[in-house]
């Protein structure tokens, strides 16, 4: 298991630097460690709970004309997959191209924070390990929402809805962020929400109305269990409640606040749902994990002295190593990683 403690050991030694390098260096050294990490995640071989789900479909692309494939469930992802076996590679290209965009986006996102090696530190345990190597569709939805997330922060709503609408090509349930662009406008707020109006009905009709009766069937009244879900949901709760005591403090600027305060909701408001349908609830949860990167890179604002900061950035890693340990050592499905295996040659 010791590839992922070298994953999370990167930004641990980042983050415990003295000095910050230049600013071309840092731009090196990220895309660097991106580039690892996208070949960590891309390149396992029979790794990931859903490896061996993923797999026969990559091979049923391969028999299907182009049009079929448009017409499948998530069809950016099936293109991807029919446009690699083209290619005549096989399915690590297509996984090392959805961890790319999970990456793409996670750099994005993390360099936009205070302490950005921190946002990376509380990345890397869930969602990049267990997400990114897992949840291949939806990885790629979130590195996609991250970047939409990045935009509608800096307020750029519209930018935020392409990133969505890009992302819902390859899980639909990244639509069910359209309406955060809405609720966290601060100007023009009657223009926002009609557009996003617009895109969710239309992304909806495009890529959710056959399925959309089928899944409320699957998540919701078949009462799937995910195994982990409430520890998963209280691990959102618990940045949103520090968002919401200290909001003035983790993000000063009032359009950046909005938003997170949106999503410290949400967060909230899977607690008391996670008991009626945790699968759904714990699949939505995925596009709330961006809260705890936000929020834990801010905590460091909270304190006044060196000492005091530094003992808190200790802290946040012992907490994040605890819950890369307990993973590994206690999840029902960690089995699905261990041990981490390279490509087959």
């Amino acid at each position: 298991m010791w590839p992922y403690w070298l994953m999370f050991l990167v930004p641990v030694w980042a983050v415990l630097q003295p000095r910050r390098l230049p600013a071309r260096q840092a731009y090196w050294v990220w895309v660097a460690v991106g580039l690892l990490f996208a070949a960590m995640m891309g390149l396992r071989h029979e790794v990931g709970g859903d490896w061996f789900n993923y797999l026969p479909h990559f091979l049923d692309t391969q028999r299907q004309t182009l049009a079929e494939v448009l017409t499948r469930s998530d069809p950016g992802y099936y293109l991807l997959n029919w446009w690699v076996g083209r290619l005549g590679a096989d399915i690590y290209l297509v996984n090392l191209l959805c961890a790319m965009v999970l990456m793409w986006g996670t750099v994005v996102f993390c360099r936009s924070q205070p302490h950005p090696w921190l946002a990376l530190l509380a990345a890397v345990p869930y969602m990049l390990i267990v997400v990114g190597m897992g949840y291949t569709r939806q990885s790629v939805a979130l590195g996609f929402a991250l970047l939409g997330l990045t935009a509608l922060g800096r307020g750029r709503p519209r930018s935020f809805i392409g990133w969505i609408a890009v992302a819902a090509l390859f899980h639909k349930s990244a639509v069910l962020l359209m309406p955060i662009a809405a609720l966290a406008a601060t100007r023009n707020r009657i223009l926002t929400a009609v557009l996003v109006t617009v895109a969710t009905a239309l992304t909806y009709y495009l890529l959710l109305a056959d399925t959309a009766e089928a899944l409320w069937v699957n998540y919701v009244e078949a009462q799937y269990q995910s195994q982990g879900g409430a520890i998963r949901v209280a691990m959102n709760a618990v940045p949103a409640l520090l968002l919401i005591a200290f909001r003035r403090q983790l993000a000063p600027e009032r359009q950046e606040r909005r938003l997170w305060l949106w999503m410290a909701a949400f967060a909230l408001a899977c607690v008391p749902l996670v008991g009626l349908a945790s699968t759904a609830v714990d699949r939505i949860a995925l596009y709330l994990i961006p809260l705890q990167l936000f929020v834990f890179s801010r905590l460091p604002r909270l304190t006044g002295s060196t000492r005091a900061r530094t003992l808190l950035v200790l802290a946040i890693a012992a907490y994040y190593a605890a819950v890369l340990f307990v993973w590994l050592h206690f999840a029902s499905h960690a089995q699905y990683w261990l041990p981490y295996r390279w490509m087959a040659p």
